[in-house]
């Protein structure tokens, strides 16, 4: 999924497959700044003004157009498979649940990173698009592109169909406004001011519709770069000190098929489908979209949106936990089919979960050591005991990265033999507790962690290790605590997962300009000489074929320092859907990550609503009576590697 509105695109996604319950705790702190808004909402002065859907500032100044270069030869795609199905219809409220109220409908300066901000940015086309199964270039805003020699500008033809959700027409200077916009220091986000100003040179205007982005430097991957998303000046106009306070509540008009129609503070926010969306045509958007309403209403607790979901004040429910999928799943409406059960799987970029060693600890100094504690890691007891069955081993640390992945490695499995091999070599000796040691220094050594719902399987662990004469200390921090302790390198060993992005990243993590040195993300302190000149290529390399066997040399690298210790990944989705909503064949693409995404212009909208299957699931329910338990598999895209 791209970013959205005010990035480029940089499709991130959380593997974490915990990740709701990760954030439960956090965001039902957050909402407790929340209040809810009581009554009759028209009756409040403030909600009469946040339902503004537009406000139109003087018509801003007409940026001077430049003369178009001959030679360019211009790019379409119009030949990539379609992803929906022509069988879907139109019509339908969709109810889903949100943990906490948002702070604001802002999504740049302060209190605007919630997890609610996707639902916006997601209505928020950018120039082009990724294709979720070829990973090629597709038009969004962009109907046309063309790359420039110079590897660092890229021009546009803008669909001149295009509009904001007020009726304004999508222009070129909106892309300059962007530019504007994110720089200024009036929205209070210095990330962006400064990825804004550093990264992305100029926006070139040629005509109303043609336009050219340049970005400070030539880099591989350009189009992830600087396919920016256009910002409406005509409704923000000249930006104020008061910005963050103006803006908070205010509804900006976008470009994708949803807008919020209403919303009250603390309890729920309504999106409508727009009338004539000037997109629906589209190849890549056709049969998609299909819902005229979305509704999120706050449930503050994981446990209580199951409860609700039960009693269908809810449509959809995540089942990845091992807990849900298995137990809790042996409920009435499942088991009477009413509510239809689907494990879908993806081939997308996995999160590098597992343990990171810190290697500025002494014990951690020799390779053998390090290879003795990965060997002495039980994961697939932890997967089996713990976890069902249902996780997968995580062979390395980018894993689903297509070419950029190495499919030959293959990480360190238990094996008390190896690692009696290994410590003796090293010189170590069991000691009267069975814990080897060397002199006065014994091997143990504390991981940090922050989740209360890890516990299990690091007890796994714990026990597991001592039997192959490793102590692990298990350290539970609240997750603010945990972060600040590894980034500031305090940490023997940190139990956690990094996010991804469309291709892997090094020098952040592996690169000896980030070790020995607190808030970077080299939290393994990795300093190798080698290692650099291998990143090193890899960033400055602007050819996709050297870059994804740099990228398998670096992979190969990470695997020999053995600083990292692959645990798990879960590269599926399961959901739980009431029978009225209906899925495509297959039920999604290759990068799905939730199926009833209702919004995302790269993988959403591809389910649509059955209201016959709705009467007759609501009658079947009255007369009680079933159709019998449906789970749908489907492995279309699963990894080759798990077949």
């Amino acid at each position: 999924m791209k970013n959205g509105a005010v990035m480029p695109i940089n499709p991130k996604s959380t593997k974490d497959p915990d990740f709701k319950a990760i954030l439960i705790f956090f965001l039902i702190a957050l909402s407790l700044l929340i209040t809810a808004c009581d009554g009759d909402p028209s009756a409040d002065p403030d909600r009469r003004a946040e339902t503004e859907t537009a406000k139109v500032a003087a018509s801003p100044a007409r940026r001077p157009r430049q003369t178009l270069p001959e030679g360019i030869v211009w790019q379409t795609n119009d030949t990539d498979p379609v992803f929906a199905s022509p069988e879907a219809v139109r019509g339908g409220t969709l109810h889903e649940a949100l943990l906490s109220f948002p702070l604001t409908f802002r999504t740049v300066g302060p209190d605007s990173n919630s997890s609610f901000r996707s639902a916006i940015l997601d209505n928020q086309l950018g120039l082009v698009g990724i294709h979720p199964n070829t990973e090629k270039i597709i038009p969004e805003l962009a109907s046309h592109w063309a790359f420039d020699d110079d590897r660092r500008t890229m021009y546009f033809k803008l669909d001149k169909r295009a509009r904001w959700s007020d009726g304004h027409p999508v222009t070129a200077d909106d892309f300059a406004y962007t530019l504007d916009f994110m720089r200024s220091e009036h929205i209070v986000a210095p990330w962006y001011n400064d990825y804004y100003s550093r990264e992305i040179e100029r926006v070139i205007i040629y005509d109303d519709h043609t336009l050219a982005v340049v970005a400070a430097r030539p880099v591989p991957d350009l189009h992830l770069r600087i396919a920016i998303a256009p910002t409406p000046e005509h409704f923000y106009g000249q930006l104020g000190d008061d910005f963050v306070m103006a803006y908070n509540w205010k509804i900006v008009p976008n470009t994708g098929a949803y807008q919020i129609s209403d919303f009250e503070k603390g309890r729920r926010v309504r999106f409508k489908r727009k009338a004539n969306w000037w997109a629906e045509d589209r190849r890549y958007f056709k049969h998609r979209f299909n819902v005229d309403t979305v509704v999120f209403t706050v449930v503050r607790d994981f446990n209580l949106m199951w409860e609700y979901f039960k009693k269908r004040r809810l449509d959809t429910f995540a089942l990845n936990l091992p807990a849900y999928w298995h137990v809790k799943s042996k409920t009435d409406v499942i088991e009477k089919g009413y509510v239809e059960r689907i494990w879908f799987f993806n081939d997308t970029q996995q999160s590098a979960q597992g343990l990171w060693l810190n290697l500025d600890r002494e014990i951690f100094a020799d390779r053998r050591v390090r290879y003795a504690f990965a060997h002495a890691m039980n994961i697939e007891k932890v997967i089996d005991q713990v976890l069902r069955g249902d996780f997968y081993r995580l062979e390395h640390g980018f894993m689903g990265y297509g070419d950029y992945s190495n499919p030959d490695i293959r990480a360190r499995r238990f094996d008390l033999g190896k690692v009696e091999a290994l410590m003796t070599d090293a010189g170590w000796q069991r000691g009267t507790d069975g814990i080897w040691a060397r002199g006065d220094q014994r091997f143990a050594v504390e991981v940090t962690y922050s989740l209360e719902e890890h516990t299990a399987r690091l007890v796994v662990l714990r026990e597991e290790a001592r039997k192959a004469g490793i102590e692990l200390e298990l350290r539970r921090l609240d997750a603010t605590a945990a972060y600040k302790k590894v980034l500031e390198k305090k940490h023997d060993v940190a139990w956690m997962g990094w996010s991804t992005s469309l291709r892997p990243q090094y020098w952040e993590h592996f690169h000896s300009a980030n070790a020995h040195k607190p808030q970077t993300n080299n939290i393994t302190n990795t300093d190798d000489p080698q290692m650099d000149r291998l990143i090193d290529a890899y960033r400055n390399s602007l050819d996709a074929g050297q870059r994804a066997a740099l990228s398998r040399q670096i992979q190969e690298k990470i695997h020999e320092i053995g600083a990292f210790v692959p645990t798990f990944m879960v590269p599926y989705v399961r959901q739980a859907y009431w029978r009225w909503w209906c899925l495509p064949d297959p039920a999604g693409t290759r990068h799905t990550g939730d199926l009833f995404d209702p919004f995302s212009s790269a993988t959403g909208g591809l389910f649509w609503y059955d209201a016959e299957r709705r009467t007759e699931t609501e009658a079947a329910m009255k007369g009680d009576h079933g159709f019998g338990p449906v789970t749908r598999i489907d492995d279309t895209y699963k990894m080759p590697s798990l077949r």
